[in-house]
């Protein structure tokens, strides 16, 4: 193969029109009864919309959702821990700020991958307990305040290329509490992916700045902080093209690394592209939590609905417990799975394309439309929030499938 044409498929396989079009094609194939994995259930729909309305309504019954993101995390307890962080950046301007706030969610997002169902995280400033995803936000939150990513003592409130690389597990487990009675699931694995990071950031001054910062995304898409207008998928161009290189998944056409892009029989696309079911869960997760960054930093942020739903547990949760999905066989519920399995690949890819007919009927039954409730807001409201709430009453927050993961998918 030549470097054009692994360059141009390694391209068109980080667009989420790619993610959309696929998902979509496998969802059309699941309905005509061709999937070997998955029966698709449309007249269960509705209970999937009633169930995402009334966590919803309960959780903001003003209806003003704020966007799915990490910023949601960093409240937890009712904590408001943005104000926290914004009082601690006081010294600093405008794009000052943004580029912390950046290198705080960069951080935490990449360690933002299923913590499993023994791990916890004690605040003691609030005396509050935290678990899962809140607990490794704050978590999070907590080991950036306190300077674990930066290498400088008297500047800790960043995140450096110098600082990622001299992370231990060790250092790790103390910032987040990890011991024999309280484990994380892949401690050495979320150290790895943030040593990754180190490497790409030093790697790429002209993005990252001479230190190495995730917050020289600012000043790479913002060259004029407070004027600007910046596109949500530009965000997400921008991570996949710096960033892509730090994934643990090998998946690359002609050295060119894919990350979270996985081999389907049933997938159909041009030249080397043929086979490749794209999803970029984390760099998704990842550009709806810049969202609000860079709207603090003064920019209008557009084209929100061109991101996908995120194709993981609790969203793909919400389509099996509803029974809008259901699997051929339902003794696959007790197996195990690895993320590159198709059985898995396609309840992503189906989620993706389900969660898309779901939104609108679900504002319909809000009575809300899309400008008020995008997609980012939906998931927020929302799709998430339903499916972990349908896992604790049903298996006690386990999700309906057991997927080995690397920390970086899940």
């Amino acid at each position: 193969m030549s470097t054009g044409e692994a360059d141009g498929a390694a391209a068109l396989l980080r667009t989420t029109a790619a993610v959309r079009d696929r998902a979509t094609g496998l969802l059309h194939r699941a309905r005509a009864g061709d999937s070997a994995w998955f029966v698709v259930d449309d007249d269960s729909t509705s209970t999937a919309v009633a169930e995402v309305a009334t966590v919803t309504r309960e959780r903001y019954p003003q209806l003003e959702i704020p966007f799915h993101s990490r910023w949601r995390h960093f409240e937890a307890g009712g904590v408001d821990r943005t104000a926290e962080l914004d009082a601690l950046l006081s010294a600093q301007d405008s794009s000052g700020r943004a580029r912390a706030m950046v290198d705080l969610v960069v951080v935490s997002v990449l360690l933002d991958a299923g913590a499993g169902p023994d791990w916890h995280y004690e605040e003691a400033a609030s005396g509050q307990r935290f678990d899962r995803s809140e607990g490794l936000g704050v978590a999070s939150w907590h080991a950036f305040a306190d300077g674990v990513f930066s290498s400088d003592p008297d500047d800790p409130l960043r995140v450096d290329a110098e600082g990622l690389l001299a992370l231990t597990p060790a250092r790790l487990a103390e910032a987040f509490q990890i011991a024999p009675d309280n484990p994380l699931v892949g401690v050495d694995g979320r150290v790895a992916l943030l040593h990754r990071l180190g490497r790409a950031l030093s790697a790429q001054p002209e993005t990252f700045g001479v230190l190495g910062r995730p917050g020289g995304l600012v000043d790479r898409l913002l060259p004029r902080p407070g004027s600007a207008t910046v596109a949500a998928h530009d965000i997400l161009s921008e991570l996949l093209g710096t960033l892509s290189r730090i994934w643990l998944a090998d998946n690359a056409i002609g050295g060119r690394p894919l990350g979270d892009c996985w081999h389907h029989g049933a997938v159909t696309g041009p030249g080397l592209t043929d086979g490749w079911m794209p999803f970029h869960k984390l760099s998704q997760w990842l550009t709806y939590s810049l969202l609000e960054p860079f709207g603090w930093a003064g920019a209008q942020v557009s084209g929100l609905d061109a991101l996908t739903a995120l194709p993981e547990y609790r969203n793909g949760g919400l389509l099996l417990d509803t029974g809008v999905l259901r699997l051929r066989d339902p003794d696959w519920l007790a197996a195990s799975w690895a993320v590159g399995d198709e059985l898995v690949v396609e309840w992503r890819a189906l989620t993706v394309a389900l969660l898309d007919e779901l939104a609108p009927r679900v504002r319909a039954e809000l009575g809300v439309d899309a400008t008020r409730m995008p997609l980012a807001c939906v998931l927020e409201g929302g799709t998430w929030a339903a499916g972990r709430a349908l896992a604790h009453r049903l298996r006690g927050g386990l999700p309906p499938l057991v997927v080995l993961s690397d920390g970086t998918v899940f």
